[in-house]
């Protein structure tokens, strides 16, 4: 099955609308979707018109997860998703799994998750690969593994600590219990609750695409930084993103269609290049904040 069958983009003005395209099997994942999933990242990150991607589900879930068939594959030992074919990447996700979470964390452009329905297992785990989450209230969210004798093996076990805490990723992991969209906000799970979450990350999405995009992309490093870095890392990383940023074609637009009341016109970010600010730190190397080696 092609990409696009199992996964739908459609870019308008920057906004890239990507939407998991299962809806018969609640956009369930089997090899065939982490296929589509990983290319649809690759392509999205070799195109210097996004901005800022949104990703969704179609029909009444965004994700329920494995699909039934890797179940009973594993009674017999073996794993489907195994099977997946994938370019060779040198980031620290390597299974496939991994890969299909972990790549819209390594986006340089912000990704937006909107949830509704259900969000379970490796579901929730691509979901926590995205930069902000915006829920539905009524969405069921999972760390569902537990229930299936498994762990959660797509970033999930590194990722969920740093969003909610140790204690309470151990309470959601150990127990494998549903959370709805207000408690997931409480928790710190999403970022915000709202009752058409793909509108409302469309509309956020939009507002974002109006920023300059070298600021933006320097802005999601940064922030991916912190705790990640000691202080002075941290420190010297601003510094180098904001020499990088005065000055620049964009920046000067910026000031000038403030002071000028109308809509800023930015020239796009070239393909490969926006994160060349921060090879290195005072002559040291340093490594992308999500570990992919820099260009």
């Amino acid at each position: 099955m092609s990409d696009e069958q199992r996964v739908r983009v459609e870019v308008v003005d920057g906004v890239a609308d990507v939407r998991l395209a299962r809806q018969e099997k609640r956009n369930a994942l089997d090899p065939a979707m982490f296929e589509a999933i990983v290319r649809t990242g690759e392509q999205l990150r070799s195109d210097p018109s996004v901005r800022v991607v949104v990703l969704s589900g179609d029909g009444p879930d965004f994700c329920a997860g494995l699909d039934f068939g890797s179940f009973r594959a594993m009674a017999g030992g073996e794993r489907l998703s195994a099977s997946a074919q994938l370019p060779p990447d040198s980031g620290p996700a390597q299974a496939t799994g991994q890969r299909a979470a972990w790549m819209w964390a390594e986006l340089e452009v912000p990704v937006i998750a909107a949830i509704h329905g259900n969000a379970l297992g490796g579901g929730l785990q691509i979901a926590l690969g995205a930069d902000l989450r915006i829920v539905a209230p009524d969405a069921r969210l999972s760390v569902l593994e537990t229930r299936w004798g498994l762990v959660p093996d797509m970033t999930g076990t590194q990722v969920l600590p740093e969003l909610v805490g140790r204690d309470v990723a151990k309470e959601l992991t150990l127990t494998g219990r549903f959370v709805d969209g207000e408690e997931a906000v409480r928790l710190g799970l999403c970022t915000r609750t709202d009752p058409d979450p793909h509108a409302a990350a469309l509309a956020l999405a939009r507002e974002i695409a109006a920023r300059s995009p070298h600021a933006v992309r320097a802005a999601k490093r940064l922030l991916d930084l912190a705790g990640r870095v000691d202080l002075a890392t941290g420190f010297a990383a601003e510094q180098a993103e904001i020499g990088a940023l005065i000055g620049s074609p964009n920046q000067v637009e910026a000031v000038t269609a403030e002071f000028e009341k109308r809509p800023p016109t930015y020239a796009e970010v070239p393909a490969g290049t926006s994160s060349r600010a921060l090879t290195t730190i005072d002559g040291r190397p340093l490594s992308h904040p999500r570990g992919r080696p820099r260009p």
